[in-house]
């Protein structure tokens, strides 16, 4: 099965000149889920993982069913003021300003072994943010899995980590 062909590609969306991959008509699909997960996990069977970090709100849900699989723990990183206890944040640039993702603070360990989650690399800034407060909290962050990336970007040169990609699109 071709998952590449199950994403919906939706032109001047957000805005003008941007080509919005959307993965919602992949994960109606069972079947195309399924294959979608068993791929990811494929991608880093080679690596010995503690925890799934994923990255609000698609990363969620790959990364829960992925860390449901793996038979090891979730770990939501979210928009600021989201998490009821202490936490970790890290600020990263948009085009127009900056925004911020948080963790809660005891969400991992020193010295655990995680794997950050999220749908989509663009530019990185999403993704290197989940790094730093992995690794405030002392974690060691063995990469982060996408299931897009958008070439051209250099998202993965920003990130600072190992970069397992499902499928590539032009950015």
């Amino acid at each position: 099965m071709d998952l590449k062909e199950k994403i919906r590609s939706l032109k001047d969306y957000p805005k003008e000149g941007i080509i919005f991959r959307d993965i919602t008509t992949l994960l109606k699909d069972g079947e195309a889920f399924r294959a979608c997960i068993d791929a990811l996990k494929e991608l880093v069977k080679d690596e010995s993982i503690d925890k799934v970090v994923a990255i609000e709100a698609r990363g969620f849900l790959l990364g829960a069913p992925l860390a449901y699989d793996l038979g090891v723990g979730f770990v939501p990183v979210r928009k600021p003021g989201k998490l009821p206890a202490a936490t970790l944040s890290a600020e990263y640039d948009l085009e127009y300003g900056s925004d911020k993702v948080e963790m809660h603070i005891d969400a991992v360990a020193p010295g655990e072994k995680v794997l950050i989650v999220d749908d989509l690399l663009a530019t990185g800034g999403t993704g290197k943010a989940a790094v730093e407060i992995c690794e405030a909290a002392g974690a060691d962050v063995v990469g982060c899995l996408v299931l897009i990336e958008l070439d051209g970007l250099n998202g993965r040169e920003k990130i600072g980590v190992p970069v397992y990609s499902l499928m590539h699109f032009p950015a």
